[in-house]
């Protein structure tokens, strides 16, 4: 009989939910635990205080635990909690009752509750998901993201972007396609992103259809600040002041305060070909140089201190100071290529007439013979034309005979 009584207390104390022998205060776990998402990469965790607890001066607040996709655990005293993350690969929480009694804090049973991932094939989300921002002149956030297609996607799929900031949703209307016309990169040239936002989560989610499989959604979370490619300093003047350079340039196009950039400031030696790159926290500088040299100066841009850094700006163009100035580069490469030239075909007629290749490829025209007898020639044209038909028909003998007539005849 005795062992049965204690075998039936043993069972009493196995279901009953754990508490610490303390004034025999007892925790019972939460009630009516859900998930409900609520919007993309967002889902409400609800709870209700078990009926059973007794509400005495007792402190009760509530451990929750977040398993997957990323483990995290924190307690409150709401009966609820709203969670940012990415879904795709499902949800799954425990939450508890925590109860503060005389210094004590004794806990109750975990209650559980899971979402599972979406369905869709395996290897068919996008991959390699990658989104920056930019701040636009009319002080809007412009957004743009690029991704792979999933491996085991068919060719004639069609991915679909959607970005959320927090309670605005919107799908993606131009798209970038690939070889196979499937969209691999979006923009938005404004969103409802706000500029002077700090830190806030933007959701990217990406699904997808195809004739020949389910297309598995996508979901990734980024950090406003981080993916803001900065935009180049504006206005850099660069001048020398005695053996000092001095560089002074505007804050980037941006609602955040000047306080909030750093800068880095790249100083190149065109005659030593020597380079520096200094992190500068102002937006002003002064460096001591070689008067004798020539500089060329570029600047660019990074959040600081007002929230996480974010991508690098382009560096600014480039700007000259110095006293040698900067040749052109088109201008000395055609002023060498004509000198090459001119001296090549200098070189080339030298060579041409020291061979006397000019004379073999362009002869001279002979000089066409005169079939019919002037009938009243000149005594100079009667005594040339002898000579040289004398030559013809009888040598040199005869040539000295009837030239010495033709002389006596002429003078």
């Amino acid at each position: 009989m005795m062992s049965a009584v204690l075998i039936l207390l043993w069972t009493i104390n196995l279901v009953q939910p754990y508490v610490p022998q303390a004034a025999g205060v007892w925790v019972f776990p939460p009630v009516n635990f859900t998930l409900t998402v609520s919007a993309l990469a967002r889902v409400i965790l609800r709870w209700k205080p078990n009926p059973s607890q007794e509400q005495r001066n007792y402190t009760i607040r509530y451990d929750v635990k977040i398993l997957s996709p990323v483990p995290k655990e924190y307690d409150t005293k709401k009966t609820y909690s709203i969670q940012t993350v990415a879904l795709h690969n499902g949800f799954s929480a425990h939450v508890r009752t925590l109860l503060l009694h005389n210094d004590l804090e004794m806990r109750s049973a975990w209650v559980k509750a899971k979402l599972p991932p979406p369905p869709g094939a395996p290897e068919t989300s996008v991959t390699n998901l990658s989104c920056v921002t930019h701040v636009t002149v009319s002080s809007t956030v412009a957004l743009r993201c690029t991704w792979l297609p999933g491996r085991g996607a068919p060719k004639d799929t069609k991915y679909f972007l959607f970005y959320r900031y927090e309670t605005y949703t919107e799908e993606c209307q131009d798209y970038v396609k690939d070889e196979w016309h499937r969209n691999t990169e979006c923009s938005f040239a404004t969103t409802r992103i706000d500029p002077e936002g700090i830190d806030n989560l933007i959701v990217i989610h990406v699904n997808g259809s195809s004739k020949y499989a389910a297309i598995k959604p996508f979901q990734q979370l980024f950090n406003q600040n981080a993916i803001e490619k900065v935009n180049v300093p504006r206005n850099v003047t660069v001048f020398l002041e005695q053996n000092d350079l001095l560089a002074t340039w505007e804050k980037p196009m941006s609602l955040f305060r000047k306080e909030c950039f750093e800068y880095e400031f790249y100083l190149l030696n065109l005659k030593s070909r020597n380079k520096q790159i200094l992190k500068i926290p102002s937006n002003e500088f002064r460096l001591q140089i070689d008067v004798t040299s020539r500089y060329s100066v570029q600047i660019r841009a990074n959040h600081h201190t007002c929230c996480t850094r974010g991508f690098w700006s382009d560096w600014s163009e480039s700007i000259y100071v110095g006293p040698n100035k900067l040749e052109n580069p088109i201008a000395w490469i055609l002023t060498v290529l004509c000198v090459f030239t001119c001296c090549t075909f200098l070189l080339v007629a030298m060579i041409c007439k020291v061979n006397h290749v000019w004379s073999k490829l362009f002869p001279p025209v002979p000089t066409p013979s005169n079939k019919f007898r002037d009938p009243f020639p000149n005594e100079y044209e009667r005594a040339r034309t002898c000579t040289s038909e004398t030559e013809t028909e009888f040598g040199s003998f005869t040539e000295d005979l009837t030239c010495s007539v033709l002389d006596d005849s002429i003078f």
